[in-house]
């Protein structure tokens, strides 16, 4: 059959988007206020010009606010594009129309940006050489048995990683490197780091020339991908062979693969705001699809983008139809592909109404909480915005986990040394009660973290003072000005082996801290051999060698890759560090010790009021059958410290990790540790030593 010869039937209007079957492919898209709707059709994602141009009839193949057409015989394969107009609706009325703009659907299961410029998306008129295509692709895939997986959350380790940054340094020695595909090569090393998760930076499509203009002069693109514009498609980038539409079976083989190993995968999404911008940012889809739909516009002034994100404009959630697509965009990606979790990036703007104003109850993220198709995924909420709304312990919903800010904040000064923290310091470790308690939630509602893609890596936490951003071409503007960092004397790259001591130590201060505090532990990928991004604290511009994680680091720094796993492994081996519910400090019931005991210099005496003290010691009664107590002292301070260590009946305490000692001695696993026959013990500064007990 010659391409244009293909037979029309009028099509349904649901399911939206693409969808192909035996008999050909159905195409429906939403557009409330459209006059004029076409599809256009292409052999390949290069063909310049259409192999066929549809014109839908208003009469014929539109339903409500759909329009729909359905092509017999259509094959896998094909790729297209929509131009849709309304001559009459303007931008001062909230709509971005262009008859010769060509748009890419928002339900689109692949997408390819090979030819994509963003710059002619910006201007009107015709960009049919620039624009990104759709493409017709068979969703079949054998997942031969595969389902989500369901860790519980208080046995989670998170590690959070970019696709691309990941494996794309030459030293990973990974087949097709920043892919998919270069991250399943390296799940065997997931797997012996002991992790239970990755969190994957945004995944979903998304506009790599989504930067300011400064920063495109010098060649940088949008690295991190918080730029999304097509919530359906895995990222072409991420691809081996994107052109030949394999992005859903790409995807699928590495969760997969994940799953196999025993990892779940959590997916860091972006529906705050998308890669179209403000009034001057380009139209990809939905500004040319009805925009004033999508978005939150000014109420008087309907061409003014509200922006409570920084990024141009902000999706207007609650919107019952906008909420109606985030929620079965989720429902997809763990319907169809197996995916395991979300963590959503500035998740506060979503709680906004119509209007802007904070919603008590917001539709749209009860409506994800509530889901059928979720109720065993685990939600992540990064509970603030960009315009000061900020939910940390309030955020809407009761089972979604935060990632929880003033832990990160409180574990870095206290880190670094700053006095008076003792009483929140407690408080964070033992899940931040005051934040989540009173509202019937857990421990595991706190994401507990101390460094992320946005910010200082672990090693610059410790090297720089402060940010050094000039590369993105911002002139040292962008980026956070307080990271709570400690330069340890010199800032940046030095060879005083002191210094260097001191910053190997402090790191390995933050990682026992984190694996020992209740709640969810995320890491930074590469933290654990200590990558750094030369003090960048922004990188998200950064497709170089500034981010990419340089494997030889892993063999550098061997003796901190070693510490983590074993760090990791004793926190497995304890459920006590593990609770699902909150310590009360009251006697455990068939056990003569309450479930946490505080401490300071002295067993049983807590310096809470003290305001110079930096020394917190605690001791954490076994919570199950044959678990060893522990007992935990983390001395901050500039000074050496004796502890009396607490005495327990027919116990006795053996060194299981002090921080402050070389490698191989700095933690042992259970066979290897000797008793600790002095009731006192010299707990050197910046330091933190865990005891394990067994029967004497």
């Amino acid at each position: 059959m010659q391409k244009n010869e293909y037979k029309l039937k009028p099509g349904n209007h649901y399911p939206t988007g693409c969808k192909h079957n035996s008999g050909g492919v159905n195409f429906s898209i939403f557009s409330r206020y459209a006059t004029h709707v076409e599809l256009l059709l292409y052999e390949t994602a290069e063909n310049e010009e259409p192999f066929r141009i549809i014109p839908l009839q208003k009469e014929i193949n539109r339903t409500f606010f759909y329009w729909h057409v359905y092509i017999v015989g259509l094959p896998v394969g094909t790729w297209y594009t929509w131009r849709i107009d309304a001559p009459n609706l303007t931008r001062e009325l909230g709509f971005s129309f262009d008859k010769d703009k060509q748009l890419i659907d928002p339900w689109a299961r692949v997408v390819s940006q090979k030819h994509w410029s963003r710059k002619a998306a910006c201007v009107p008129g015709d960009n049919s050489l620039t624009s990104m295509r759709c493409c017709v692709v068979d969703e079949h895939y054998d997942w031969e048995g595969d389902i989500p997986l369901r860790i519980s959350s208080e046995k989670s380790i998170i590690y959070e990683l970019h696709v691309g940054g990941f494996t794309r340094h030459a030293s990973s020695k990974v087949t097709s490197p920043g892919t998919f595909s270069g991250l399943n090569e390296k799940i065997p090393y997931l797997q012996q780091l002991g992790i239970t998760h990755v969190e994957l930076l945004p995944v979903m499509a998304f506009d790599e020339q989504d930067v300011p203009p400064n920063t495109a002069d010098l060649g940088l693109k949008n690295y991190w991908g918080y730029s999304t514009h097509s919530f359906f498609s895995p990222h072409p980038g991420y691809c081996v062979t994107p052109e030949q539409g394999t992005h859903l079976q790409e995807f699928r083989d590495l969760v997969k693969a994940l799953h196999r190993a025993g990892i779940g995968i959590i997916m860091d999404v972006v529906f705050n705001h998308t890669a179209e911008s403000g009034a001057q940012g380009p139209v990809i889809n939905f500004k040319g699809i009805g925009g004033k739909t999508f978005y939150h516009h000014d109420k008087y002034d309907k061409s003014i983008f509200l922006d409570y994100t920084g990024c141009g404009n902000t999706v207007n959630a609650n919107h019952p139809l906008v909420a109606r697509f985030i929620i079965s965009c989720l429902e997809y990606w763990v319907r169809e592909m197996h995916v395991d979790g979300f963590r959503f990036d500035l998740a506060s703007a979503m709680a906004r109404g119509e209007d802007g104003e904070v919603l008590e109850d917001p539709p749209v993220l009860w409506g994800i909480e509530l889901s059928e198709q979720l109720v065993k995924t685990k939600l992540i909420a990064e509970a603030w915005d960009a315009a000061g709304l900020y939910q940390v312990g309030s955020f809407p919903g009761y089972r979604w986990a935060e990632w929880n800010g003033r832990y990160r904040d409180i574990i870095r000064r206290f880190v670094r040394g700053d006095k008076g923290l003792i009483p929140e310091l407690a408080t964070r470790l033992c899940g931040s009660s005051d934040l989540y308690e009173h509202q019937g939630r857990l421990p595991i509602s706190s994401i507990n973290f101390v460094t992320c893609h946005d910010g200082f890596t672990l090693h610059d936490l410790f090297s720089y003072n402060e940010k050094h951003n000039a590369a993105n071409g911002e002139n040292n503007r962008d980026g956070c000005n307080d990271s709570y960092s400690f330069n340890c004397g010199i800032e940046g790259e030095t060879e005083n082996p002191d210094i260097l001591q001191l910053r190997r130590k402090q790191a390995k201060n933050v990682f026992a801290i984190l694996l020992l505090s209740q709640g969810v532990p995320m890491l930074l990928a590469g933290d654990e051999f200590l990558n750094s991004q030369n003090g960048n604290n922004n990188a998200y511009c950064q497709d170089n060698e500034l981010t990419w994680l340089d494997w030889e680091l892993a063999a550098q720094n061997a003796d901190m890759l070693r510490f983590v796993q074993q760090m990791i492994a004793l926190r497995k081996r304890h459920p006590s560090i593990m609770r699902r519910r909150f310590l009360t400090g009251k006697s455990i019931e068939g056990k003569n010790m309450a479930d946490i005991s505080w401490h300071g210099i002295q067993p049983n005496n807590p310096q809470w009021n003290d305001p110079d003290t930096r020394i917190l010691a605690f001791t954490l009664a076994g919570s199950v059958v044959h678990e060893p107590d522990l007992h935990i002292v983390m001395n901050m301070s500039d000074e050496t410290a004796t502890l009396g260590l607490p005495v327990i009946s027919g116990k006795e305490w053996r060194l299981a990790l002090d921080t402050s000692l070389p490698s191989f001695q700095d933690i042992l696993s259970p066979q290897d540790q000797n008793p600790v026959n002095n009731p006192l013990y010299l707990v050197n500064n910046k330091t933190v030593v865990v005891f394990e007990n067994v029967s004497s």
